[in-house]
């Protein structure tokens, strides 16, 4: 088993690849990672081009979701984006923020701090910034967002329980987060979930469903709601570079799943008191 430290150089590596590669390539694949289907095309990624703000030279085509369609963003609201690639969630949140507002990606691979950096200069969005960084150990301080958004990245992190954390820490009293990414019900098969490129490819460093959820509430947040759900279903001629015939079989027959969901949350208004003083009753 890799160390913590080995897969997050193996998604760096991966990524900085990726932010060179053609949106159809990322597309017909696990989240740019792995081999092209030539079974399926667009295995993950939702539509973004409906979308206002929608730039297609942002657009990368890694995402399982539409995190900022459903995260009930504000003029003026101060938004940050975990995992921001070459800025397409940005820039669409901008649209939604508005000139008053400001738009901060997090990322921690050079290449796609740069590439959404070019993208934002050659439009002149000024409230819109990218930060490299850890999403574990964001270079943002406490209670400064309004709102949080991520589209497949917290799966590509092993240490999903510290991300959790510091969404709680950055996010101001009664702020809020929508978030899309990979979930599992049920085990997968050893061949998916032991491959590094699939980690990278957004499937085995996925987590159990109620685990995820419940790391949610763990860490403090409230009113959690998923927002949206869909299977992803992996093509044979991925597979097949990962899994035997049997496997497959085995696989796609059993009941275990690999499902996008799109999660909300809300950091309450108000902190409970984890002191006791005399008379407050807690004692």
């Amino acid at each position: 088993m890799k160390s913590e430290a080995e897969l997050k150089q193996i998604v760096k590596q991966k990524y900085s690849e990726i932010a060179l590669q053609d949106k159809e390539i990322n597309m017909s694949s696990c989240c740019g990672a792995g081999e092209c289907s030539t079974e399926i095309y667009n295995i993950m990624s939702d539509d973004y081009t409906s979308l206002k703000g929608y730039n297609a030279d942002a657009d990368l085509g890694l995402g399982c979701g539409l995190p900022t369609q459903f995260a009930k963003i504000k003029k003026g609201d101060v938004v940050v984006d975990l995992g921001s690639g070459a800025g397409n969630d940005c820039f669409i949140a901008r649209h939604e923020t508005g000139e008053t507002g400001k738009v901060i990606g997090i990322d921690f691979t050079p290449k796609m701090i740069e590439r959404a950096r070019i993208n934002a200069e050659m439009r002149g969005f000024n409230n819109v910034e990218f930060r490299e960084g850890d999403i574990e150990h964001m270079p943002i301080t406490a209670n400064a967002a309004d709102v949080i958004v991520s589209n497949c990245v917290l799966n590509l992190v092993p240490n999903k329980n510290g991300v959790f954390k510091d969404m709680y820490r950055v996010l101001k009293p009664g702020g809020h987060f929508s978030i899309s990414d990979v979930v599992l019900e049920g085990a997968l098969p050893d061949g998916l979930r032991k491959d590094a490129e699939m980690y990278a490819g957004c499937i085995s460093g996925a987590i159990q469903k109620e685990v995820y959820l419940e790391l949610i509430k763990s860490n403090g947040f409230n009113n959690i709601i998923i927002q949206k759900e869909k299977p992803i279903v992996i093509p044979d001629d991925i597979l097949k570079n990962y899994l035997s015939v049997e496997q497959i079989q085995s696989f796609k027959s059993g009941a275990s799943g690999i499902f996008s969901i799109t999660v909300y949350a809300q950091k309450p208004l108000s902190e409970k008191s984890t002191s006791c003083t005399p008379g407050s009753g807690c004692c």
